[in-house]
């Protein structure tokens, strides 16, 4: 009994909560979604854990604080007959979501909770912020003295991986925003090169811009630069796996906790059990996302599917926010919330019809399901892309989409062969030391212990980009090897006047 209590006392002793500053500005949910299984599980672990964003739990749960943003910004449009997926669109967005990002930080700052919370003096041991449209919240580790980690909820942006020296070659790394893989013909390299550099541009002159006008506003005119305090990034963790995203040099202080979100599988509803159940051909799920609604679907689009859909065996489930669908034939079921990772595992589901998102994208890899892509707008575009590349997937834009196109693609990935490749890729992206969910508990808890771990941090941070580039040495290397070839050159000319002249001389005399 006493070496129990002893052993109990003990264990308590080198149990160490740290405090945790959890800052999650933007409005997209699928973003918190992949965010709140961290905060919850460390918060479970004894850390105390402060969570600053718009979705506050409906039940508390112990050493979890909530501090809830209350501004009203609008989220992108959710009409799929907005997206016709050009590039005029796709830059569009971009700088629609940068001025989302400036009101929200506006508003934010502005308000009486972000006032009040950055006149305490609590002090906090890290802080882990969202690595997307967030930028102005970047001075919070000045202000409170603590190491940052970042999390991006989908493949970083090389604006992004540059906060720890992460290598973004544009030969074979694709952007983000475009739908390109590792092996890229010459006008796609070209495409991908000119689009990163336009954005690195925009990012460092306009992005950061708003967010270093609002620092010095709220934070003093001797506060750092956001530059350099984003670059002074302990960690950045992210919601992607090589398996599916390709495999690209790293450093330490970048780790990939891809479907980290993911969860245990829980029994569903009895009216979705037994309806997917009773499919003598399996069921293909149709949802895309939170954010974009289904019943903004275009009328003539939406026949184009349902009377594809009606030409085959299988059941479809269609997450659609309406009551009713005109012209729904009746292997077709709607429902305003469906649970997507439960629906996907479930061994009768044979097909997924997605955007491309990437919560999505990663819940149908884990469970081994082919996928029907159709990409609207930012990281989805890479998504499709890299399932394609996988053999995970075919892509299908809306704006091509017609009944035969519909037909034909889904037939393509309802063949055996496809569900072999998609369970393929399922084993791979499962096949890791640990569970993600425990890596980046680890890696949290690691820089909270070592105060910052900037020991994993590479020179390369900050580095202008000639001394990466080793500008400098080959501009130096050219000019010491012209001058040693205008010397020789120069050289051999005198001798060979000396040797020659000489003799044409004495012929003369």
């Amino acid at each position: 009994m006493i070496f129990r209590l002893l052993l109990i006392l003990t264990t308590a002793s080198l149990v160490h909560g740290y405090k945790i500053l959890a800052l999650f500005p933007h409005r997209g949910k699928s973003h918190f979604l992949v965010y709140y299984p961290l905060v919850e599980a460390l918060a479970k672990k004894g850390h105390d854990v402060t969570v600053m964003g718009h979705y506050p739990l409906k039940t508390p749960i112990p050493n979890y604080r909530d501090v809830v943003l209350h501004e009203e910004i609008p989220t992108i449009p959710g009409n799929l007959g907005d997206f016709t997926g050009s590039w005029l669109q796709r830059w569009f967005t971009l700088l629609m979501l940068d001025k989302l990002a400036e009101a929200s930080c506006t508003q934010a700052f502005a308000s009486s909770v972000v006032k009040d919370f950055l006149k305490t003096d609590e002090r906090f041991d890290v802080i882990i912020t969202q690595a997307f449209n967030s930028e102005c919240f970047a001075s919070f580790a000045n202000k409170f003295k603590a190491p940052t980690i970042g999390i991006s909820t989908c493949i970083i942006p090389h604006w992004i991986s540059e906060r720890v020296g992460t290598p973004t070659t544009p030969s074979y790394i694709p952007n983000v925003h475009m739908e390109h893989y590792d092996r890229m013909p010459f006008l796609a390299r070209v495409e991908n090169l000119v689009l990163g550099v336009l954005q690195q541009l925009y990012y460092n002159s306009v992005m950061m811009k708003y967010g270093e006008d609002i620092a010095k506003e709220y934070f003093g005119e001797d506060s750092p630069s956001l530059m350099d305090i984003t670059l002074n990034t302990s960690l950045l963790l992210v919601n992607s796996h090589f398996s599916l995203t390709l495999p690209r040099p790293t450093v330490p202080a970048l780790v990939e906790v891809g479907g980290m979100h993911i969860g245990q599988v829980k029994k569903l509803p009895t009216d979705l059990e037994k309806w997917i159940n009773e499919s003598t051909h399996g069921v293909i799920y149709f949802s895309l996302g939170s954010m974009i609604k289904g019943h903004t679907f275009p009328d003539e689009k939406r026949q184009e599917f349902l009377k594809a859909f009606g030409r085959l065996p299988q059941r479809v489930l269609w997450k659609y926010e309406n009551d009713t669908m005109p012209g729904k034939p009746d292997n077709v079921m709607i429902q305003k919330w469906m649970p997507q990772l439960d629906i996907l595992c479930h061994p009768n589901v044979k097909a997924f019809i997605s955007h491309g998102g990437l919560l999505g994208t990663t819940e149908a890899v884990h469970c081994g399901v082919p996928v029907m892509v159709m990409p609207q707008y930012g990281d989805q575009f890479t998504n499709a892309k890299a399932l394609e590349a996988n053999g995970g997937g075919v892509i299908l834009h809306l704006y091509e989409a017609t009944e035969e196109k519909v037909y034909d693609a889904l037939k393509t990935i309802l063949d055996p062969k496809f569900k072999k490749q998609a369970e393929e890729l399922s084993t791979r992206f499962r096949d890791r030391p640990m569970p993600p969910l425990e890596t980046a508990i680890y890696w949290v808890e690691y820089v909270a212990r070592h105060r910052g771990a900037h020991h994993m941090r590479t020179a390369a941070v900050g580095m202008p980009l000639y001394k990466y580039l080793l500008l400098d040495v080959i501009a130096f290397l050219l000019l010491v090897f012209g001058l040693v070839f205008a010397a020789s050159f120069y050289v051999t000319r005198a001798i060979f006047r000396k040797l020659f002249g000489k003799k044409d001389k004495q012929k003369g005399d």
